[in-house]
């Protein structure tokens, strides 16, 4: 790769739906998974500890309150290594438009902070296919595939070298969400590489609100690109963007905080993505239902 510019094909903002996928719609939901992913690392935080844990997930996706695709995560966390797992099933406009992905991270563990070393992220759909794959060493990104191969558009914000110096995969970034210790799951920051955008997430407090018999705490989500995006307006209004909430369900007894909710105002209507259910099984203990329903 050359040390001033890295060419690094066409993947969307939040590293999941192809720019091949021209609808709006593929566009948005994709932040919202990764808001999702995001979430998911306060959880995992949570659940760390001493002994090896796995966290299963399944979030039904809807866009103006109409059910349009399932994301399910798995992550399992040993000692010293991780592997972490999505698969993302999209069907809308009566199934015109289709697709899924699987996207796949692992590594190793230097204390709470994950070391990437291998990132792939596969996809099919009614508009076609493709698959990128990142090799990371202790500096940042090692190595970078892209299949097909596009051209950069016109008004793509250079991506040097380095941008991909102490970042983190998507998924391992999840994994760098474990800072909780019972606290706020706000109040973090981690920088990303997707295999074509270099951009900060950021969570801040926003408010309590009621859930069930107890109280929820809601977190906003800053988007921030550094480099390798589009300057275009889409780009522009996801950053500007102060509406994108997601609501974490404390679990009594447990010291977890689940993301229970996600949303994301957009042109197109409302995203939204609910747990169906949650599982986290540690070493040495039964597994435990943390969210649980039935039904879309």
């Amino acid at each position: 790769m050359s040390r001033d510019m890295i060419y690094s094909g066409s993947i969307n903002v939040f590293g999941i739906t192809p720019v091949s996928i021209h609808s709006r719609l593929a566009s948005v939901v994709a932040a919202s998974v990764w808001a999702v992913a995001l979430a998911l690392g306060a959880t995992t935080a949570a659940a760390k500890g001493p002994e090896p844990y796995r966290v299963s997930a399944t979030y039904k996706i809807t866009l103006n309150s109409f059910a349009i695709g399932t994301l399910r995560y798995e992550s399992s966390v040993g000692f010293n290594g991780y592997v972490v797992e999505t698969q993302l099933e999209l069907s809308a406009l009566f199934g015109a438009v289709s697709w899924k992905g699987t996207t796949r991270s692992s590594g190793t563990l230097n204390g709470a902070r994950p070391q990437p070393a291998n990132y792939s992220f596969d996809f099919r759909g009614s508009t076609g296919a493709g698959a990128v794959q990142l090799g990371f060493g202790e500096a940042g990104v090692s190595s970078l595939s892209i299949w097909p191969a596009r051209s950069l558009a016109a008004d793509t914000v250079p991506l040097k070298g380095k941008h991909l110096k102490g970042v983190l995969d998507p998924l391992s970034a999840v994994l760098a969400m474990t800072r909780t210790e019972g606290k706020s799951p706000c109040g973090r920051k981690v920088a990303i590489f997707d295999g074509q955008q270099r951009f900060d997430l950021e969570l801040y407090y926003r408010r309590q609100q009621p859930l069930g018999q107890g109280k929820a705490i809601v977190c906003r989500v800053k988007y921030r690109p550094i480099a390798g995006y589009r300057a275009n307006d889409e780009t522009k209004t996801m950053s500007r963007s102060t509406g994108i909430e997601i609501a974490f369900r404390p679990v009594a007894g447990t010291g977890l905080m689940v993301p229970d909710q996600i949303t994301i105002p957009t042109i197109s209507g409302p995203i939204g993505l609910k747990a169906q259910r949650i599982d986290v099984k540690t070493a040495g203990r039964r597994k435990i239902a943390l969210v649980k329903q039935s039904g879309w």
